[in-house]
């Protein structure tokens, strides 16, 4: 596609949400009317980033029949939905997606990793995680490696990363074998590993094993995302923050709580704890008995830029009924 061709596209998609209502000019009053003519797009570098300086996304909320979407011809809320993705196919537009617009969904889905890490999933249950991830533009899927390959396959093409968990749940297997089955899930299709440090050697102080253990790993999965599993609950506060330091030092990109399986989650304190120790750049993950909306905000609150939880659906929909268990 030219850059002419991608502008005339990002142009056909501002023209049908300001038509739409859903793009306001800076500062102007919420109901106030604009023509779409006013909105102005501009091509960034290589034709890939495309912005703004007079516009910005519309805050309000969309709404909603107390029966919800019918995702149907005949579904008010769909049905203008759908003559603006006609518009911007015939505009050259090969693929037209949008997210269910709830507050919840558009402010945390982003940042969750859609965990499944159960020893009995059964693939049927893989299957339906991905579907849900690709539904609510989750960050990732979070699976055991075994599930890596069909994953992969399942989300391809879309935005949805394959996250997989190394060492997991103990992290008492050797560097060397942490090292083999991270490869094998990058060459399975992982994008991102979790790994579970020793618990045990850094309960003993030997920071110097506990360093070459997520060494090995990061050094199997470089230009991959590392996440580091440190299992808070096990450990003191000097612990946390010595395994916090130590995977900075080695150039892991995010430091994250608890597995799940050890017996306690994420805390705000520990979030906080971990955010302070990492400084503003490495990412903080939380993990662990976060089944709702209310918890997950207060975790990004506290420092957390990646959620890890089964209770994705719950989170975004504040559905209670759709909630998780375990993680």
């Amino acid at each position: 596609m030219t850059e002419q061709e991608v502008r005339t596209v990002v142009e056909a998609v501002v023209r049908a949400l300001a038509e739409k209502g859903m793009l306001k000019p800076e500062g102007s009053p919420t109901g106030a009317s604009t023509a779409p003519s006013s909105f102005k797009t501009t091509v960034g570098t290589a034709g890939k980033v495309f912005q703004s300086q007079e516009w910005k996304p519309f805050k309000g909320v969309i709404p909603k029949d107390d029966d919800g979407h019918t995702h149907g011809p005949e579904c008010p809320h769909c049905r203008d939905m759908a003559t603006a993705a006609q518009s911007l196919k015939s505009a050259g537009a090969d693929r037209v997606a949008a997210c269910d617009p709830t507050n919840q969904c558009l402010a945390v889905a982003s940042m969750v990793d859609h965990t499944l890490l159960k020893p009995g999933a059964t693939q049927d249950e893989v299957i339906k995680l991905c579907e849900e991830a690709r539904k609510y533009s989750f960050a990732s899927v979070c699976v055991n490696p075994s599930y890596v390959a069909l994953c992969a396959k399942l989300l391809r093409g879309s935005p949805v990363k394959v996250c997989t968990v190394i060492g997991f749940p103990l992290g008492s297997t050797t560097p060397t074998v942490k090292a083999i089955e991270a490869r094998d899930a990058i060459a399975n299709g992982a994008d991102e590993i979790d790994m579970v440090i020793n618990v045990g050697a850094l309960k003993s102080g030997n920071d110097a094993y506990v360093k070459d253990d997520i060494r090995a790993v990061r050094e199997a999965t470089r230009g991959k995302v590392l996440k580091v599993i440190l299992e808070t609950s096990l450990l003191t506060k000097d612990e946390k923050v010595r395994a916090c330091r130590i995977s900075k030092e080695v150039g892991a990109d995010f430091v994250k709580t608890s597995t799940g399986f050890g017996g306690g989650g994420a805390t705000e304190e520990d979030i906080r704890l971990m955010r302070e120790t990492v400084g503003p750049l490495m990412g903080v993950k939380a993990s662990g008995g976060i089944r709702d909306c209310a918890t997950a905000q207060a975790m990004v609150k506290a420092g957390a830029t990646r959620l890890g939880t089964s209770a994705s659906v719950a989170i975004v929909t504040a559905d209670k009924a759709a909630g998780g268990k375990g993680y």
